[in-house]
């Protein structure tokens, strides 16, 4: 067979390969490009995912990855386990990472310019839930750009103590600062009142929430939410992270906090405080649909994701736009955290475990 068809078949193999859920794009930056990014993770690897004590070390790691080209970049880096519930051993098969990075030429030179720290996370009970957790974050791209940025990675764990490689399914997440950055604002950690916050922004989050069916957060013990504002004198503005709880990912090991009084994390529960004037919805409400064919489409041009599992997520959506869309349904389930008998104004410091 001539040479140039045997190497155009590998070109399209590879895309296949490394195909994604959306379609490429130029690939300057960690966040600039949808396409799966092929990473590697040399070192001590057995010591550093052994070590999930609240004080874990720092371990050095040499971080490669295939570009565009199909050229190996290698970087040297350090890392070190973080989180919570899937820190803790016997709760997930591997724990969440903090990669750590230099500033020097060769960062620059690489896809992770720019980046100092990232949090890696690492599959908890398969590559599935992986996937569909970073969907979310996605999803979440498409409603506000007051989100994190997110990269599906394929990692491969090479020990330097063990003959065996093992590869899955990660997610790279934005660093806050970065975000923050991005957004023309700059991290706080005031504590604070949801009712205190940017009022369209809470909302817009608040309803994403309810969407994805989240209920694992809160704004007064920045329970998996950051704040973000113009200047330390501002009103800051909430943003989601951490949907691996979510309904719409439906991880075996995810569950409602107790205090909630929930069956299933597929139930969905409006967790924003009361207000009697739920007008003021009425812009997100409009935003959101107009967003629905974004929405699906998502999950619907998703190659990763099994078909079963698209199937049902869009009805799940379906579900969620018959809410906001008939004013009976809406006004029970977002007029929920004024009644004075349910658990709507159950504050969540943190899922059992966490």
């Amino acid at each position: 067979m001539n040479k140039k068809i045997i190497q155009l078949l590998f070109t399209i193999t590879k895309l296949i390969v490394f195909s994604t859920c959306l379609p490429a794009q130029n690939n300057a930056g960690l966040f600039d490009s949808d396409s799966v990014l092929q990473m590697t993770l040399s070192g001590n690897i057995r010591s550093l995912l052994n070590d999930r004590s609240d004080d874990a070390k720092y371990y050095p790691l040499i971080i490669s990855y295939i570009q565009q080209n199909g050229d190996t970049f290698s970087i040297n880096a350090k890392a070190k386990t973080r989180g919570h519930f899937r820190k803790q051993q016997g709760n997930c098969n591997y724990p969440p990472l903090l990669l750590r990075f230099t500033n020097n030429d060769t960062l620059q030179a690489s896809v992770f310019k720019e980046q100092q720290k990232l949090k890696l996370v690492m599959p908890c009970r398969g590559d599935d839930y992986v996937v569909r957790e970073w969907m979310a974050y996605k999803l979440y791209n498409l409603i506000t750009p007051k989100s994190f940025m997110a990269r599906l990675t394929r990692v491969t764990i090479d020990d330097n103590k063990s003959k065996k490689n093992v590869s899955f399914y990660g997610i790279l997440i934005e660093e806050e600062s970065r975000m923050a950055k991005r957004n023309g604002e700059i991290n706080v950690s005031w504590k604070i009142n949801p009712q205190s916050t940017q009022q369209q922004d809470f909302l817009t989050m608040a309803m994403f929430e309810y969407m994805i069916a989240n209920t694992d957060w809160s704004v007064q013990y920045l329970q998996n939410v950051k704040l973000i504002a113009r200047d330390s004198t501002t009103i800051p503005s909430t943003v989601a992270y951490d949907f691996d709880h979510a309904g719409i990912v439906d991880a075996p090991y995810a569950q409602p906090a107790e205090e909630l009084r929930m069956t299933s994390v597929q139930q969905r529960r409006y967790r924003g405080y009361c207000m009697q004037d739920l007008q003021k919805f009425d812009s997100v409400i409009v935003a959101y649909n107009k967003l629905k064919p974004a929405i699906y489409d998502l999950y619907t041009n998703c190659t990763l994701l099994d078909p079963k599992y698209v199937k049902s997520t869009l009805k799940f959506l379906d579900d969620f736009y018959a809410t906001i869309n008939d004013p009976g349904k809406f006004k029970k389930e977002f007029s929920y955290p004024c009644d004075p008998n349910g658990t709507g104004n159950v504050v969540i410091k943190g899922l059992k475990g966490n």
